[in-house]
C-alpha cells in the first residue's frame, strides 16, 4: 500500500533532476564495497525523509513510520555529507537555474552579508558568542549570493566573530566555486580593509556599498544591488526550513537550498 504524500516530497519532475547524480554515487559506492551489495533502500524515499526532517525540524527518531527507518535515513545523510554529494548537487542545480535565466554558469559578481541569530537551547557555549554591535547572543551566518539570489557560499561562526572573518571565508568559497570569472564582490560598511585586501589577493574587487547620507535616521533602507542578499537572509530557504535560530548542519543547509533550486527549475 502506497503512503500518502507529504508537502516536502519531491515530485517526479524534481526527482528526475537529481536522480542521475544519486544513482551514480550509489553505483560508485557499490563498486568500491567488499560485498557489492546494492541494498534495498529506496533512495528517493530517503531524500523525501531528509527533506521532511529538514522542513519540520523533528528529531531523527520521530520520522513517520511510513518513511524509511530513521537509522537508514541518517546513515545516508552522513554518507552524503562525508562524500560531498550534497554540494555537487547544489552546484549542478545552481548552474542549471542560471542557464535557465540565460546567464553563464558562474557569476562575475557576488553580494556578501552577515546575520547574527540566536542559538537554540543546548548549543555548546564554545560555538556561540555575543554580537556586541547588534546585542545578539548566538551565531553569525555569512552568505555570498549572486544577483539571482542563488547561494554561492555559506559560513557559520560565533556571533562574536568580526564580519571580516566571515568575509574572508566567503571570498575564498566564491573564488573556489566561480573560478576566474568572479570579478567583484559587494559588501556593507561592516566589512573593513582586511576583506578588501584579501579580495585583491584573489583578483576580486571588493566594493563597500555605503548608505546614502539622506537615509540617516530612517532605520533599515534597501541598498542598491545589495538588496538581494538581504532578501535571501529574510525569505530564503535557510529561514523557511526549520527554525532559523537553530544551528544547521552543512548538509541540511545544502538540502534546503537544493529543494528551493529544484522548485525553481520545475516552475
Amino acid at each position: 500500500m502506497e503512503r500518502g504524500p507529504y508537502p516536502s516530497d519531491l515530485s517526479d519532475e524534481q526527482w528526475a533532476l537529481i536522480e542521475p547524480m544519486i544513482l551514480s554515487w550509489k553505483q560508485d559506492r557499490v563498486a568500491r564495497s567488499a560485498t557489492k551489495d546494492p541494498g534495498t533502500c529506496d533512495l528517493r524515499e530517503v531524500v523525501n525523509a531528509i527533506f521532511y526532517q529538514n522542513r519540520t525540524g523533528c528529531q531523527w527518531r520521530y520520522l513517520p513510520h511510513d518513511l524509511p527507518a530513521w537509522s537508514a535515513v541518517f546513515y545516508y545523510f552522513t554518507l552524503w555529507r562525508k562524500d560531498g554529494l550534497d554540494q555537487r548537487i547544489q552546484e549542478l542545480l545552481r548552474c542549471q537555474v542560471r542557464e535557465k535565466a540565460r546567464r553563464l554558469e558562474d557569476p562575475s559578481l557576488v553580494v556578501i552579508d552577515t546575520q547574527s541569530v540566536r542559538a537554540a537551547a543546548g548549543v555548546p557555549k564554545t560555538t556561540t558568542g555575543l554580537d556586541a554591535n547588534k546585542r545578539t547572543p548566538g551565531r553569525k551566518r555569512g552568505l555570498a549570493v549572486d544577483v539571482l539570489g542563488l547561494i554561492i557560499g555559506v559560513v557559520v561562526l560565533a556571533a562574536s566573530a568580526h564580519d571580516n572573518a566571515a568575509g574572508v571565508a566567503l571570498l575564498d568559497q566564491a573564488a573556489d566555486r566561480c573560478g576566474m570569472r568572479l570579478e567583484k564582490a559587494l559588501v556593507d560598511q561592516g566589512f573593513k580593509d582586511e576583506v578588501i585586501i584579501h579580495g585583491a589577493l584573489l583578483d576580486i574587487t571588493v566594493e563597500v556599498v555605503r548608505r546614502n547620507p539622506e537615509d540617516q535616521g530612517k532605520g533599515f533602507v534597501l541598498q542598491p544591488k545589495r538588496w538581494v542578499v538581504e532578501q535571501v537572509n529574510a525569505y530564503g530557504p535557510e529561514t523557511q526550513s526549520r527554525q532559523p535560530c537553530r544551528p544547521r548542519d552543512p548538509l541540511q543547509r545544502s538540502l534546503a537550498v537544493s529543494a528551493a533550486l529544484v522548485s525553481r527549475l520545475c516552475s
